[in-house]
């Protein structure tokens, strides 16, 4: 046991004294807060406004169709397609004969895409009222007060945890789901990584025999993997620190009104995953309001679980492949292909997770322990017993440290040989068969 503490704390401290290792902590939350908080105060400050001349061949646009923030809309006479841009617009409208679908733009430029979904909006609203008004006599003036005064409607969601009634928020626990299940998905291609070129360059470097001689294949293999999880756990709780006190700037610094401008200009943008993006910004643009709805003591709870985990099922792994490879990066590259393949298919099951939590794929994926580090925290923020049952999480972390022992135990036996094996390409056949003999 004290060897192995000795293999820790050599891994551990090895790393953290790095100067690397210090910039890295510090400065990655730093910039991903600066571009978020950079990219958000542009998209809202600098939004291009289009001038745009109409020509109106059905006569129910004119007077009708109001200007937005990005757009505004004038009806010249003796303006066309030669001459728009001398006379200041910046695109030129033609209204269809009689066909709906027929609007043509010539513009000097192509419109982004909320400038051409809100064009397509002001057209679809103003063609909408002007049928209201001519079929059923409707003043659109007072339906537009009418629709004002009533608003728009917003759900106030419970949910039932337990024997408690809780406040939900979808926006929210998307955003910690994603968050987490990704951060887990980076930390373990990093530091798996991370294991894996650190165990072949003691191989390589003849450094493992020198080591080997005085400690055991097991205990160096274990101390290592223990010894670099350390040091992510390390940077992990330095990043939730420094993020938590960067959202509390950002949240001071950013009025409410400069989110929601942010939210309104995502919603505008066509396609369903930057809808559910928008659902997201719409959370953090009621981030003081309702952060507190989280069970935070669960969730970084079983963050914390399925982080060390997750990453000591798959850092054993990465440690059995980088035993086996010599000098040859191409053979790395190919015997870590099976163990980088079910984190990847992970991930796609996770952003399928987050929007459907209770699903039938979700839910089995999350029991996986290939899979479940990074499914089951999507799922958790949604709820604990109510959409994740406490069989199912108890029924996950179970399999999960069930697999981690078997793992290291299948990884301790591959790595006892190939630490020690040089000049010969190993192959996954090979190493299946150094874990499973009796000797």
């Amino acid at each position: 046991m004290n060897k192995i503490l000795l293999v820790i704390q050599r891994e551990y401290l090895v790393r953290v004294r790095n100067k690397t290792f210090i910039l890295s902590t510090i400065l990655t939350p730093l910039l991903f807060a600066g571009l978020i908080t950079t990219v958000t105060i542009i998209s809202v400050k600098n939004i291009d406004h289009e001038k745009i001349a109409v020509i109106d061949n059905t006569g129910t646009l004119e007077g009708n169709l109001e200007n937005t923030k990005a757009l505004s809309f004038e009806f010249p006479k003796g303006v066309d397609s030669t001459n728009y841009i001398a006379k200041g617009y910046t695109a030129l409208l033609y209204t269809p004969g009689g066909n709906v679908q027929g609007y043509k733009l010539v513009s000097k430029k192509q419109f982004g895409m909320v400038a051409e979904s809100q064009l397509e909006d002001k057209i679809n609203e103003t063609l909408e009222n002007q049928l209201l008004k001519s079929k059923y006599n409707v003043d659109v003036k007072e339906l537009e007060a009418e629709r004002k005064r009533i608003g728009s409607a917003k759900i106030d969601q419970t949910y039932q945890e337990g024997s408690e009634v809780k406040k939900g928020n979808s926006g929210l626990a998307y955003g910690i789901g994603y968050g987490s299940g990704f951060l887990i998905y980076i930390t373990l291609l990093i530091y798996g990584n991370m294991v894996m070129r650190g165990v072949t360059e003691e191989k390589t470097n003849r450094i493992a025999e020198v080591i080997i001689s005085s400690v055991k294949p097991f205990q160096l293999m274990i101390g290592k993997i223990i010894g670099i999880g350390a040091v992510g756990l390390t940077q992990f709780l330095i990043w939730i620190i420094l993020l938590v006190g960067l959202t509390t700037a950002a949240t001071a610094l950013l009025s409410r009104e400069t989110l929601q401008q942010a939210q309104e200009s995502t919603q505008q943008m066509p396609g369903g995953s930057i809808q559910a993006a928008g659902g997201a910004a719409s959370g953090f643009a009621d981030f003081a309001d309702t952060l507190s709805q989280a069970n935070w003591f669960l969730i970084i709870g079983c963050f914390l679980f399925y982080f060390l985990f997750g990453y000591l099922f798959y850092a054993s792994l990465f440690a059995a492949v980088g035993s086996t490879v010599n000098e040859d990066a191409q053979d790395a590259q190919s015997l870590q292909l099976p163990i980088t393949m079910p984190i990847i298919v992970s991930i796609i099951i996770m952003i399928n997770a987050i929007t459907n939590p209770s699903g039938s794929l979700a839910t089995w994926a999350s029991m996986i322990p290939f899979c479940s580090p990074i499914v089951m925290m999507a799922r958790i923020p949604f709820g604990v017993p109510g959409t994740v049952p406490y069989w199912q999480l108890a029924l996950s972390m179970v399999l999960l440290v069930a697999g981690f022992l078997f793992t290291t135990w299948v990884s301790a036996k591959i790595y006892r040989t190939g630490i020690l094996m040089y000049g010969k390409k190993a192959t996954w056949k090979e190493m299946l068969k150094w874990a499973f003999r009796s000797n």
